[in-house]
């Protein structure tokens, strides 16, 4: 969702086909981790199941920004493009898939406080790290700030800068969350749990807005964004 606010389909009508599919597995994703830390989930249905709920969202961001990547490549006619929409797609993956090493070893039980910073915090805070590298991107190219080399940037503003704002927002919080969820060596502990809970409940809820953003876009022009960023000049 990140790097398709920047409309990276291959073609207009196959784009919004697409973008259904796309918002819907964002839309889920974002479900199981604003549901998964509110207050009281947990001790209803208990840590096992609230484990599975995170990896089950994970696991529908990666099916939603696998199909991005897909566009991507699909529209630029191959991999590694110096188009900066494909990298944005291309690093939220790499993010998407680094949540799921993350909530995929968090469902086991009687780790150390020490395995519980390698095989959970870690990888949750690269994901996080990857999703704000994608994120920032992705609202760079679509406002234009002075982020990027004025050659790179597309010709007008597009109207996307919306969804890439949320999303922006989104993955800000994301990292706070990642941040706080450090377990303290001394004591055992998180960090910071409300924190880190309250960041991740409203993370996903940005995510969720930009899912909602991306279902009502209008299939009108493809965005400027869409045009090759790198400058042909010589």
């Amino acid at each position: 969702m990140i790097g398709h606010a920047l409309g990276v389909g291959p073609r207009l009508g196959a784009r919004f086909a697409w973008d259904r599919w796309i918002a819907a597995g964002f839309a889920i994703g974002s479900a199981c981790f604003f549901i998964g830390p509110f207050p009281g989930f947990v001790q209803l249905v208990g840590q096992g199941a609230d484990s599975v709920v995170f990896f089950a969202g994970s696991v529908f961001f990666t099916l939603a920004a696998a199909l991005e990547v897909r566009e991507a490549t699909l529209r630029l006619g191959g991999r590694w493009s110096a188009n900066a929409s494909w990298w944005s797609a291309a690093i939220q993956f790499a993010g998407t898939l680094l949540f799921n090493v993350s909530t995929f070893d968090a469902m086991q039980s009687g780790l150390s406080t020490h395995q519980q910073n390698k095989l959970v915090w870690a990888p949750d805070l690269i994901g996080s790290a990857c999703f704000l590298a994608s994120g920032g991107l992705a609202y760079a190219v679509t406002t234009g700030p002075h982020l990027l080399h004025a050659r790179w940037l597309p010709e007008r503003r597009d109207r996307a800068w919306v969804m890439a704002a949320v999303n922006l927002a989104g993955c800000v919080l994301f990292g706070v969350s990642a941040i706080a969820s450090y377990v303290v060596p001394s004591t055992g502990s998180v960090l910071a749990l409300a924190p880190a809970n309250w960041s991740t409940a409203l993370g996903a809820l940005c995510f969720f807005i930009g899912a909602v953003l991306l279902l009502r876009r209008k299939p009108d022009a493809p965005s400027a964004a869409a045009r090759p960023l790198v400058s042909q000049e010589v």
